[in-house]
């Protein structure tokens, strides 16, 4: 059963097309990942199924509802969310207080009144941020944290508010490599424990081989080829456009 459908995207800007005629599936359950060269139209692709750019034509489906030409925050309610290849968190405040207030339907003004906080809210918050390995770090401010442990935090964040699919761009970017072990791992148990669907954009070949049982892969802003892992490092395709450049 798919949980996401990408039918005929296109969206260009000026006469920059970024995305051409784009069809995907991503089945529910499943770890998918999304691979290509600078600049062929993932993170376009990525921004197009999550509300941020309006496609200029095709069908984006999610859990059979239409969604593209929905806002961002209707789209994060229905249950899907993205991260972000640079962080998007709050700096000045500590973990625990961002993953409160990225929490759906939070108030920021909640963030200095704790006790409206409901304690089972912080509770789930700790919770998470014990599952990402930052809990002995959740009264430290966001902004100190290393940039990996940023892109920690942006995780357990969005899992706060349960989604049923997760965009990840570059989950490992930037992460010490003595680190990356650990990511995979966790992201793992994030499809597998808590039952969400993952679509990861990843440059670092080992990684997405290890996490992704299919792969996408884009060039020019047009898909390429598909199959699995060990179809994918095979396709002679792949090989010239991207993973003979590696």
């Amino acid at each position: 059963m798919s949980i996401l459908e990408v039918n005929n995207v296109s969206k260009s800007f000026g006469g920059v097309k970024a995305n051409v005629d784009i069809s995907m599936s991503v089945e529910k359950g499943k770890i998918v990942g999304l691979i290509g060269p600078n600049g062929s139209g993932k993170t376009t692709l990525f921004n197009s199924i999550v509300g941020t750019y309006p496609v200029d034509s095709g069908s984006i489906k999610f859990n059979n509802k239409e969604v593209s030409e929905l806002p961002v925050p209707v789209i994060a309610k229905l249950g899907l969310l993205r991260t972000f290849q640079q962080t998007r968190i709050y700096g000045k405040l500590n973990c625990i207080d961002n993953m409160l207030i990225s929490h759906k339907g939070s108030d920021e003004s909640l963030i200095t009144i704790f006790s409206k906080i409901p304690k089972n809210l912080t509770d789930k918050a700790e919770n998470l941020l014990s599952f990402v390995g930052l809990y002995q770090k959740r009264k430290l401010r966001a902004g100190d944290l290393s940039f990996g442990q940023q892109k920690l935090l942006e995780l357990a964040m969005a899992l706060m508010n349960e989604p049923e699919m997760l965009l990840l761009d570059e989950p490992t970017a930037g992460i010490n490599p003595t680190l990356i072990n650990g990511i995979i791992d966790r992201l793992i148990k994030v499809n597998q424990d808590f039952g969400i669907t993952l679509l990861v954009i990843e440059h670092n070949m080992k990684v997405i081989m290890q996490l992704a049982e299919d792969i996408f892969c884009l060039a020019h802003g047009k898909m390429l080829a598909n199959g699995s892992p060990d179809e994918i490092k095979n396709d002679k395709r792949v090989i010239d456009a991207y993973l003979g450049a590696q």
